[in-house]
This record gives C-alpha cells, structure tokens and sequence, in this order.
C-alpha cells in the first residue's frame, strides 16, 4: 500500500488488515510512518521509500516483496503535484508530475504484476482523482498525468486479465482526511457544500471499497474507473 501514513492510503490499510491481510506501507517519513504503523498494529509493516520517482516506485515494491515473501495485492497511491493553470505552469514541471502519478504507477506494476501473473491470482487497485473524469481547473499536471495512468491501467487490465489478475482504479472526491482540513482551514462545511450528498467521504467507507476490490468476490470485477465522490462527477458516462 503506497503513500499510506495517513489519510486515504492509511484508511485503506486499514481496512485490509482488517480482512487479515499483511500490509506494508511505505511513506517518506519515518516518524510518521511509524507512528501509522504502531495504529494500525499487527499486519502493518513499515517501508521507507519515495513513490514520486520510478526507482523509489519499484523499490518499495521490491523490498515489500521481501518483507511479505511475495505480493498478491499492490495498491498505489501518492500524492499530487503542484497547483496550476495551463498558463502558469512551465513546461519543465511535466516531467515530475509525470514520475509522481503516472510513471510510478507503471513501475510498481511492472515490479509486482508478473509474480501475480505467474501465480494465477492477483489484484491492483489504484487510487487515482476525480479529476481523470472531470479535470479540475487549477490542477493540470495532476489532470495530465492521473488520466495518462487511466489509460495504462485500462489497458494493463485487459492485457492480464487471463491470468487472474484484475486492475481496477478509484476516483476519489472530497474526504474527511488531514490534507484536506489543512486546505480549508479545518472547516469542512464549504467542501461539503460542493457534494450532492452535503456531507465529505468518510475514509474509511473509501477504505472499504478497496478492500472489496482486492477481495475474492470481485474476481469479475475489472478494468474500471470508478468515482467515490458523494455524486459530485456530472457526467453521464
């Protein structure tokens, strides 16, 4: 479980380990990772590692197959790039947003998908944006690369799914995590506004989704992009 010392990828984690699934979680932090795994107790295992680049992707995969003895399930996640407009944003801050949500994705699965493929039985979820289906306007490096990942998880699901793997992907909204108390001001209210439903996600609902997702009963279940977001998405298909 990628990027997971906290918010969704920590709520994730969370709900697989109470599946009884081994986790391990990786961040950039060793004073916070350890204190997510002291929270999430037996099943967690700490991983130090950077996903934002595709050495520090694979590597963390790598050394989680070493701690776990082999991989059934990779979930990837990471944080976004920076804010901007098609105006403000230089064209040398492509190539790292697309290291951070698009290349780092392929490299974890190149690390992890062909030991599942060769087991008959795997499972990938990524945990991607809203934004794939309904660019924001302020975020054009994450719109970019997120809907670049879109598109190679779509086509990595169709090229395994003989082989018992399913590759799905989440879009989530506006949740109740600590990033986004921090962008509002620990005032959720005007977020909530923005939803249909009025209210933010609750992490560990989205959590739960995941789980499901990496669970046996959705062995059907692949090649989506599935928005978790209180019908904030306004398009038809």
């Amino acid at each position: 479980m990628a990027a997971a010392s906290s918010g969704l990828g920590f709520a994730s984690a969370q709900a697989l380990i109470a599946e009884g699934v081994q986790v391990a979680i990786c961040g950039r932090d060793r004073g916070r990772l350890d204190e997510a795994v002291a929270a999430l107790g037996d099943g967690a295992h700490a991983v130090i590692a950077d996903v934002g680049t595709p050495e520090g992707a694979t590597a963390f995969v790598r050394e989680a197959e070493g701690l776990l003895g082999g991989i059934d399930i990779l979930v990837t996640n990471a944080g976004g790039p920076p804010p901007g407009t098609f105006a403000s944003t230089p064209l040398e801050a492509y190539l790292p947003a697309l290291e951070l949500n698009l290349l780092s994705v392929v490299a974890m699965c190149k690390a992890a998908v062909p030991q599942m493929q060769s087991r008959g039985w795997g499972r990938v979820v990524a945990v991607t944006s809203l934004s794939v289906r309904q660019p924001i306007a302020t975020l054009i490096l994450s719109n970019t690369a997120r809907t670049g990942a879109t598109g190679f998880l779509k086509t990595l699901a169709r090229e395994v799914a003989a082989d018992g793997v399913t590759v799905n992907s989440l879009l989530p909204g506006s949740h109740a995590t600590g990033r986004l108390r921090s962008l509002y001001g620990g005032d959720l209210s005007p977020a909530a506004r923005e939803v249909p439903m009025g209210k933010v996600g609750d992490p560990g609902d989205f959590g739960a989704f995941v789980a499901f997702l990496c669970s046996g009963q959705a062995g059907f279940v692949t090649g989506t992009a599935t928005p978790v977001d209180g019908g904030a998405y306004a398009g038809l298909l």
